[in-house]
């Protein structure tokens, strides 16, 4: 057995961190559009009715169930001399290009089973095609160090691009979204093609600078299906893990697709100036996330600042109108922990498993995640048209496309409990779900010790017996 203490984590440089983050911004900005206005696009502007949209939003899921462990075993088991993860990510960034602009393209004046069919295919198309990027760009952080350090700095390299990327898809559609009845939307197809280009060329760049870790790629032997299964549904830490991130998901959905309902009708605010007083935060929580983890251990930090977001969300229900952009400010800062620590603590149960099976296994355990979370979007894209419609709410297309701003109050709290009070409880159940996470204190030392030693081994594998290649 190699001995542990000449292990060390592969250590990444500056710039290296800089273009790994760029990826993130490409998928972001594409990613931040689509969750902030998916639901006001076909809902509010075209008039689709919250009956066809949430069984758009339930088929969806059911796709989500089934191709996002399907292409995390796939890649797990590549076997190529390019990789086994960036060649799909390079070459579905123009396949994701092209079908999130189809999303936008739905015939306005088309009947409700037209935009209905139109909604479902193009989300499905697209969703297929970000799930492999992000699939693999997620798988991508575990191998490239086994340093929980290094990979809060990959992460918050990548959540600041992501805010930045998020906050322009918010800010892009808030200007060229319609204001009034008579707006056309042709500066928003512009606007989307425009935003797909860049997006991909941001995706393409990445995959031109960073570089897998060959051993993984040749030396790792494949892990056949049935046995996959069993060592990920066997991992207590993955378990516990992917329930609290469940939450984590819903609240974060709800929160992106309600900011234009409560800037339009509660606040009555622009919403780029809400968005400043979550975004702000949220950016300047992230770099802070090094100190908490440093302080509180990764599993800590994230209870920590979840059980933040959470009061914060809880709050908005509550307090006056003039008192909830304080509420958003804390949920801004509680939302560092899950964009920038959730992936540092799959590579932990990443770390794990291969103690168990022999293999860097990511893919299986981002997909399977990917499984049963990606329902939560599903779940935050109907509970909001659902709560909207029992609430009595009035959309602009029935109001002759005119914004309706005297909402009735029973609307308002509507909107004040779907962007507050449902993802406020989320956080909180996660933090408490994380209570149960073994991955901590000696334990997670001894497990890294043992990576670290198990890869120096690997590298020797390759460069003996695959030097060549």
């Amino acid at each position: 057995m190699t001995d542990h203490a000449q292990a060390e984590p592969q250590k990444l440089s500056f710039s290296y961190k800089f273009y790994w983050g760029v990826a993130a911004l490409g998928t972001s900005l594409i990613s931040g559009i689509y969750g902030g206005l998916l639901t006001i696009f076909y809902q509010d502007y075209l008039g689709l009715s919250a009956r066809w949209i949430g069984i758009a939003a339930t088929i969806y899921a059911i796709w989500n169930a089934v191709n996002d462990p399907l292409f995390g075993y796939i890649t797990d088991n590549t076997r190529s001399k390019r990789g086994r993860r960036i060649p799909y990510m390079r070459f579905t960034a123009p396949f994701l290009a092209l079908t999130f602009v189809l999303v936008w393209f739905a015939p306005p004046q088309a009947g409700q089973q037209t935009l209905f069919w139109w909604m479902l295919i193009t989300m499905l198309l697209y969703d297929t095609c970000y799930t492999i990027i992000g699939l693999v760009y997620s798988a991508l952080l575990p191998e490239v160090t086994e340093s929980d350090e290094q990979r809060n700095g990959l992460q918050i390299s990548s959540s600041l691009f992501a805010m930045l990327g998020t906050l322009l898809g918010f800010l892009i559609p808030d200007m060229v979204r319609p204001k009034t009845g008579e707006s056309s939307l042709v500066p928003l197809y512009v606007a989307m093609i425009i935003v797909a280009v860049i997006s991909m060329g941001l995706i393409l760049l990445t995959t031109f600078k960073i570089k897998e870790r060959r051993e993984f790629a040749i030396v790792d032997k494949p892990v056949p299906l049935l046995e996959a299964i069993k060592f990920t549904f066997t991992s207590k830490s993955f378990l516990i893990l992917v329930a609290e991130n469940f939450m984590a998901i819903l609240m974060s959905s709800l929160i992106l697709g309600s900011i234009f309902y409560l800037a339009d009708y509660v606040l009555q605010w622009p919403a780029m100036q809400l968005l400043a007083f979550l975004f702000i935060p949220l950016i300047i929580g992230i770099p802070l996330t090094t100190y908490f983890r440093r302080w509180l251990g990764v599993v800590g930090a994230q209870q920590f600042l979840l059980v933040m977001a959470g009061f914060g969300l809880m709050a908005i229900a509550f307090v006056p109108p003039a008192l909830i952009p304080a509420c958003i400010v804390l949920a801004g800062l509680g939302l560092s922990g899950p964009q920038t620590l959730s992936n540092v603590l799959f590579a932990q149960v990443a770390d794990e498993d291969e103690l168990r099976s022999g293999q860097r296994r990511e893919g299986a355990f981002f997909g399977v995640n990917a499984l049963i979370t990606k329902p939560a979007q599903s779940i935050a894209i109907w509970i909001t048209p659902f709560i909207l419609e029992r609430t009595n709410f009035v959309t602009r297309a029935s109001n002759m496309g005119e914004i309706f701003l005297n909402q009735p109050a029973e609307a308002l709290m509507g909107i004040k409990i779907f962007s507050g009070v449902i993802p406020g409880i989320a956080c909180l159940i996660g933090a408490l779900i994380l209570a149960f996470y073994p991955l901590r204190g000696k334990y997670l030392q001894d497990v890294q010790q043992k990576v670290l030693a198990l890869h120096k081994e690997k590298k020797q594998i390759l460069d003996e017996n695959y030097a060549d290649l």
